[in-house]
């Protein structure tokens, strides 16, 4: 059993600290939100007053923050200060490579070791224990965080040194928002066609088109039930959360000189559903302003 500080109990980081409790752990929370707090005091996640409070006994310190500038701070006035020697720190937001880079040298001064983990799986993934960890890590710093990211997540990569973990993550979450478009064009312009929903998931699910956005998270309801069209785009992954992912992916993309025009498309169709007051809906909604862009809505 390990000592646990978990910084961060919200969609995500909520029930990844009651896995972390169900596989044994002792887990001492912080979040700013009460409400989060006390839904994973419910998990068995026991309390703390502070950030700087969660650490002082724990073993492990896993962070799960909302952007860059929150888990640098965290770290250089609260966590590594209150931390034991030799502390192992665990961040799972999705930030900057810059940012995350920044954070691992700030553990390395202050002698603690670290990892950069973001995530993949969405708030489901985060429940069930199913989410996939890509992993930035140097020595042995890989091998201590693994037993406590294989309670939480199904797959685990280790993707190279410090910030490897956020490189992966933001090329991943771009190729999953461009192919989102792409399928939620391609049902737009079959609809137009006169062509069922379903007679283009079964062509496409088992042909060259066949993609995870098409037959795990397909945009129209019907063809695969557990998809957030079923359910009024309820989120699963939120559009205000791919946004903040492409607009990562293209930060990095300037800052290594690198052309990702299709990346960089992607980011405005999603930042204008955002501004149109669409950000709390699921990523897959897009499909909704390209019906309206093609001059209907359904």
């Amino acid at each position: 059993m390990a000592h646990i500080a978990f910084i961060g109990l919200g969609n995500m980081g909520g029930p990844m600290a009651a896995n972390l409790v169900k596989a044994g752990h002792e887990v001492l929370g912080f979040d700013l939100a009460a409400a989060s707090l006390e839904a994973a005091a419910a998990s068995g996640v026991k309390p703390a007053a502070s950030a700087a409070e969660a650490v002082k006994a724990a073993d492990i310190v896993v962070t799960m923050l909302p952007a860059g500038k929150h888990v640098v701070a965290a770290y250089r006035e609260q966590l590594l200060p209150a931390a034991q020697p030799g502390s192992l720190f665990i961040d799972s937001s999705t930030i900057d490579v810059a940012s995350a880079r920044e954070a691992h040298a700030l553990a390395a001064a202050a002698g603690a070791r670290s990892v950069d983990a973001p995530v993949s799986g969405g708030v489901g993934g985060a429940a069930a224990g199913t989410l996939t960890f890509m992993v930035g890590a140097e020595g042995d710093a890989f091998a201590a965080a693994k037993p406590v990211l294989e309670a939480m997540g199904r797959k685990i990569v280790h993707c190279g040194g410090g910030g490897a973990g956020q490189a992966a993550k933001i090329c991943n979450n771009m190729i999953l928002g461009i192919s989102m478009i792409a399928v939620c064009e391609a049902f737009v312009l079959g609809e137009k066609l006169g062509l069922g929903h379903q007679a283009l998931y079964d062509v496409a699910s088992t042909s060259s088109g066949q993609c995870w956005s098409l037959t795990t998270y397909c945009p129209v309801p019907g063809p695969v039930p557990t998809s957030p069209a079923n359910n009024g785009y309820k989120p699963g992954f939120a559009t205000a959360l791919m946004l903040k992912d492409l607009t990562l992916a293209q930060e990095a993309a300037a800052a290594a000189g690198a052309e990702t025009a299709l990346g960089r498309h992607a980011q405005e169709i999603y930042a204008r559903f955002s501004d149109a007051g669409r950000g709390g809906t699921d990523f897959s909604a897009i499909i909704q302003a390209i019906r309206e862009h093609s001059g209907e809505v359904q």
